[in-house]
């Protein structure tokens, strides 16, 4: 019998290999976007505009970068687009990577794959990752939102083939979305790439960008349960590869975010590029630091007792965690349980979903309750959301909101954005303490009826102590901010 060892991602990675890297705070693998330019409009794109052209990372940023990943213990590079074969160094980078003896993968639409590049990237050691969606030549153009796709991807189909693509050392794959349009002839799509020793890289769409615009190409959670059994099934009777069902990847499994992480082209780094909250900027601090300072990081590497809900009292936790990119997505929450994952249809109840009732996650009542809902929650920040009530006690006979209120409600988002973190975790419950309030400054007012938006981002953190900086607004006006100082017993031991 053979388990599943020959997917693409994570498989060259053994679990004490992984649980290493999580106590080390290194990393095994980085995803690097070295351009957002594209020659396809993919429906289930998860970049929406590519036109836009952002301040890409020069050259030799990008290297250092690499260098960076390389340091912190990286030893596979996975290069994802916009198209990559669009970029105009891309061999030089390529040639980089390998001069740092470091793996490479290259996902393309096979822009540019001529016979000579193909043969290129196989002297090189390239695992070439082909994105391809189906048979149908008309579909494949549909979805790749471009005529001729089907085409081009058949050709680069054939040269990386004579440029002797899959061998042993270098594995060849297809990369392919699952959606209403294609489902049905997928299970003969992965039997002809298995027959072939190329390996089916078949994903659940993140509910993100034209996924999300694009609603037709959507799955039930029941129709993806009965799919992935079907393919484990032919997996285990006809090729002796046994592996259980599990989202978001057909035969493999997601647990990324304990040793890797995604860097866009302009330097933004994030946990993956379904979780769009960027933890730091390349420009201004080191890979190392953002990824030693970040709670996104840190809670998620902590997996086991921060996820929530259903997903966090799953017997499959130490393989699965659903799709963390998916939970955010819908969620806002990137420690929710997967919504998508069939084993959760019947506890959705259970699954708290952005904007929330603070009334849920703080332990303050009317009324000395203040804040309403929090609305988001980021990378050390949150924003929360006040309407001014006749019935609060900071608020006088002229329906004015007192001054002396703004420390209280910039601490109850402090608690709110705390509570929230870590409602429904193994850790729900945290102790603190507001310790002081400096530089409050106030410039405005607000009265009954007022809607307050507090914006809230944590500066600094010393051990139990951290210093939040907050900002109250009404509409685009600021009326009041500050620096407030709390003490917070840390019981799960994340940083």
């Amino acid at each position: 019998m053979k388990p599943c060892i020959d997917r693409i991602y994570g498989s060259e990675f053994t679990a004490q290999e992984i649980s290493d890297a999580v106590r080390d705070g290194r990393l095994l693998s980085m995803e690097i976007e070295f351009n957002q330019s594209c020659n396809f409009k993919c429906l289930y794109c998860y970049a929406l505009d590519r036109a836009k052209r952002p301040e890409e990372l020069t050259q030799d940023e990008f290297i250092g970068v690499i260098n960076q990943a390389r340091e912190l213990g990286a030893r596979k590079i996975i290069i994802l687009g916009g198209e990559p074969m669009l970029y105009p160094h891309i061999m030089e980078m390529i040639g980089h990577i390998k001069s740092l003896d470091m793996e490479i993968e290259l996902f393309t639409n096979g822009t540019n794959i001529t016979p000579a590049v193909a043969q290129e990237l196989f002297d090189n050691g390239v695992r070439a990752v082909l994105k391809m969606n189906t048979f149908d030549e008309s579909l494949q153009d549909t979805l790749s939102g471009r005529k001729g796709s089907y085409i081009q991807i058949q050709e680069a189909l054939k040269n990386l083939k004579l440029a002797g693509y899959p061998s042993l050392e270098n594995p060849l794959g297809v990369s392919s979305i699952i959606c209403q349009q294609n489902i049905h002839e997928l299970p003969r799509l992965w039997q002809w790439l298995r027959d072939q020793n190329i390996l089916p890289y078949f994903e659940i769409m993140t509910p993100q960008g034209g996924a999300r615009e694009h609603n037709m190409l959507e799955l039930d959670s029941r129709t993806l349960e009965v799919f992935f059994q079907e393919i484990s099934e032919i997996d285990k009777i006809k090729y002796d590869i046994h592996w259980d069902p599990k989202p978001p990847l057909v035969g493999g499994e997601c647990l990324r975010h304990q040793y890797s992480c995604a860097v866009n082209s302009e330097g933004f780094v994030q946990s993956c590029v379904g979780i769009t909250i960027p933890l730091g900027n390349l420009r201004q601090q080191s890979l190392k630091e953002i990824l030693r300072d970040s709670e996104v990081v840190q809670d998620l590497k902590n997996y086991r007792e921060t996820i929530k809900g259903p997903c966090g009292e799953c017997a499959s936790l130490e393989t699965c965690y659903g799709c963390r990119g998916t939970a955010y997505q819908l969620t806002g929450d990137y420690l929710a349980s997967d919504p998508l994952c069939w084993k959760n249809i019947d506890r959705r109840d259970e699954i708290m979903f952005l904007p929330v009732d603070v009334a849920h996650v703080i332990p303050h009542k009317p009324p000395m309750l203040l804040i309403d809902r929090l609305l988001e929650v980021k990378e050390r920040a949150s924003v929360s959301e006040m309407t001014v009530r006749a019935d609060m006690i900071f608020v006088d006979e002229n329906g004015h909101l007192d001054d002396a209120s703004y420390p209280e409600i910039i601490s109850q988002a402090v608690a709110a954005q705390e509570g929230f973190r870590r409602f429904g975790g193994r850790n729900p419950l945290v102790e603190g303490f507001l310790l002081g309030i400096k530089n409050l400054e106030i410039f405005g007012d607000s009265y009954v009826g007022d809607t307050l938006r507090i914006s809230l981002y944590k500066k600094a953190k010393f051990g139990d102590f951290g210093i939040l900086s907050g900002e109250v607004y009404k509409g685009e006006e600021l009326i009041a901010r500050g620096e407030i100082k709390v003490w917070q017993s840390d019981t799960t031991g994340v940083a």
